[in-house]
């Protein structure tokens, strides 16, 4: 699935460490290791529509050697020749890359990037968009600063009289208004290191705790038991399970909504069942999840907040 903005230093968190309960289904014997949830690319608009939505822009790549105009755009794309039989594009981070046969000359190349440029000009208004979003998801650490929890808004309050961290709901909040703050046993001094520290130490115990509550009721619905469940930090997965039965999940799902968390959950659960992406592993994931499709764009279209 895609992903989140870059983690914190990994850690793991260990939620229980029981045998499973000896009437519950075993994992399904498998060769395959693990299966994972990853993060997905952020949904684009239709290539026709993009030359109409962009005034001419310039995407450069840091290791341009080469330039095109693109449908007014002017593309500065890194070329490097590969010994391969076709032409290859790849748009990242950077920007655009291409990959040649080392035959093929500068204007067939030029009328193959001219042929995708719809595609290409896509992708490249994707990432620059998806770099402004993370870059304004940066959170300030500080007293009323905002973050998601459960896909809601939540409101750092700095109170030395807090023991740790408190949330605090204001049922009669205004429309619009965060009903949501929570408190933090922290001076108005603090730092904003030991702001972030305080409040992602709570996140990832609400993680621990709902994850625990959420993995045990789809397994029960499923019929299926698993070994260890644990948090991780990764940064480019959201959940994966093991054909031992552990299960793994992102810490950072707590940022979304319970409908999102629960298909990851679900997902993951489902694969002790079938360790693939087979229709029977989807007809397993819809018997508890009819919408999966739905909340699975949750993944698509949140931005994580990014803490450093």
């Amino acid at each position: 699935m895609v992903r989140p903005s870059r983690a914190p230093d990994p850690a793991q968190f260990s939620l229980f460490e029981a045998a499973p309960p000896a009437d519950c289904l075993p994992a399904a014997d498998v060769a395959e290791p693990t299966e994972a949830i990853s993060h997905p690319a952020l949904a684009g608009s239709p290539a026709a529509s993009i030359a109409s939505m962009l005034s001419p822009a310039m995407f450069q790549h840091p290791q341009a050697n080469r330039e095109i105009r693109l449908d007014d755009h002017l593309v500065a794309y890194a070329l490097k020749r590969a010994r391969r039989r076709t032409i290859g594009f790849m748009v990242g981070t950077d920007g655009l890359s291409v990959n040649a046969p080392k035959w093929v000359s500068g204007a067939d190349i030029d009328s193959a990037l001219r042929e995708k440029a719809g595609w290409i000009l896509r992708k490249l208004r994707e990432q620059r968009e998806r770099q402004q979003r993370q870059q304004e998801a940066r959170v300030d650490w500080k007293d009323g600063t905002s973050i998601p929890f459960l896909g809601e808004p939540v409101i750092v309050v700095l109170d030395p009289r807090a023991t740790g961290a408190v949330l605090n709901s204001d049922a009669e909040a205004l429309p619009g208004v965060p009903r949501l703050t929570l408190h933090v046993g922290l001076p108005q001094s603090a730092s904003a290191d030991q702001i972030r520290d305080a409040v992602q130490s709570w996140l990832q115990r609400q993680a621990k705790r709902i994850f625990e509550e959420r993995c045990r009721h789809f397994a029960q619905q499923l019929g299926v038991c698993y070994s260890r469940l644990s948090l991780s930090s990764a940064q480019t997965r959201w959940g994966s399970a093991s054909a031992d039965g552990s299960i793994r999940l992102n810490w950072r799902l707590i940022h979304l909504a319970m409908p999102t968390i629960d298909y990851v959950v679900a997902h993951e659960l489902a694969h002790l069942r079938h360790m693939d992406h087979s229709p029977r592993f989807w007809d397993v994931v819809r018997s508890v999840v009819p919408d999966f499709e739905q909340r699975r764009g949750g993944l698509k279209d949140d931005v994580l907040p990014v803490f450093d």
